[in-house]
């Protein structure tokens, strides 16, 4: 079952939808945090909602929404938990603390 389960993670990891929280993560890691926290605002309130109160473009807020769906998935793979999902740790891509 290991072997399955790691052919499974192999062929998520090139997903489109990894390649974009990956890429995020590894450019914007100053901003993963408030993405991941308008993302679960924008779930718990629905799309045009979120987008009226935020004055944004429904586009916008759908954008926003995916992106942090990419964060949320990337680092589930990768197994790098980040600190807007109530774990302490690294972000990916972000330079080493000390």
């Amino acid at each position: 079952m290991p072997a399955e389960r790691d052919g499974l993670v192999d062929v998520a990891s090139h997903s489109t939808l990894y390649a974009i929280g990956a890429y995020f993560c590894d450019r914007h890691p100053e901003l993963v945090d408030d993405v991941l926290a308008d993302a679960d605002a924008i779930e718990r309130r629905g799309l045009r909602p979120w987008a009226t109160a935020e004055d944004v473009a429904v586009q916008d807020a759908f954008e926003t929404l995916v992106t942090g769906l990419a964060i949320r998935f990337y680092t589930a793979l990768a197994g790098e938990p980040v600190a807007g999902e109530g774990v302490a740790g690294p972000v990916p891509g972000a330079p080493p603390a000390g």
